[in-house]
């Protein structure tokens, strides 16, 4: 799961360190686009909520179908009230030993697949990674992921006006879940030099 660093004030690019992947438990992470705002207020309430479950200490924690379920509910309510959280999330973790991949939006639409990408990210992203499993014949290794991944985030930079070269990626396998970033794009703009006749 990989989502870039920006956080855009219309077109402008006014903020470019936020985090937008988030390690909720050892077992779970998410991902979110949208309001950033929004954003943080329900990180909040899930932060609060595994505290929570922490303090409990009766050896259960939150699960990421879960918290897909609790941000579709939670989505579905606030659409409901026409004061929604104008937010999509992507919910991803081990559950039972088995990956688990979910997708919420705003209006609490919910569903689970091997693959998921939001905004343009569907449209450029989405065929690259099915291509991939496609050429395997079936899920692809963490590695292999991986080296898909940042190609998508790579093609998502150079194609969209609105990306940044910044960022965050997580990885849930058996041993735990971790969050690596900020990390850049490799891209290189040295044909732009030849370039003539714009100036």
């Amino acid at each position: 799961m990989a989502a870039d660093t920006l956080g855009s004030y219309g077109s402008l690019a006014r903020f470019t360190e936020i985090e937008r992947v988030m390690k909720v438990n050892d077992k779970t992470v998410l991902a979110a686009g949208g309001d950033i705002a929004d954003f943080q207020y329900l990180k909040s309430v899930m932060e609060q909520k595994q505290i929570d479950e922490d303090c409990r200490d009766d050896g259960l924690s939150l699960k990421p179908k879960a918290l897909h379920c609790w941000l579709t509910r939670v989505l579905y309510n606030r659409r409901s009230k026409f004061d929604p959280l104008w937010n999509t999330y992507i919910v991803g973790g081990l559950e039972d030993g088995e990956p688990f991949l979910g997708y919420v939006n705003l209006q609490g639409t919910a569903f689970t697949e091997t693959l998921v990408c939001t905004g343009l990210g569907g449209d450029l992203a989405l065929p690259v990674m099915r291509s991939a499993m496609e050429k395997k014949g079936g899920l692809l290794s963490e590695a292999e992921a991986r080296e898909v991944m940042l190609q998508c985030l790579r093609l998502g930079y150079l194609r969209d006006c609105r990306a940044w070269p910044r960022y965050h990626i997580a990885t849930v396998t058996k041993d735990g879940s971790k969050i690596e970033g900020p990390l850049m794009i490799d891209s290189d703009w040295k044909y732009a030099a030849d370039v003539q006749g714009y100036e």
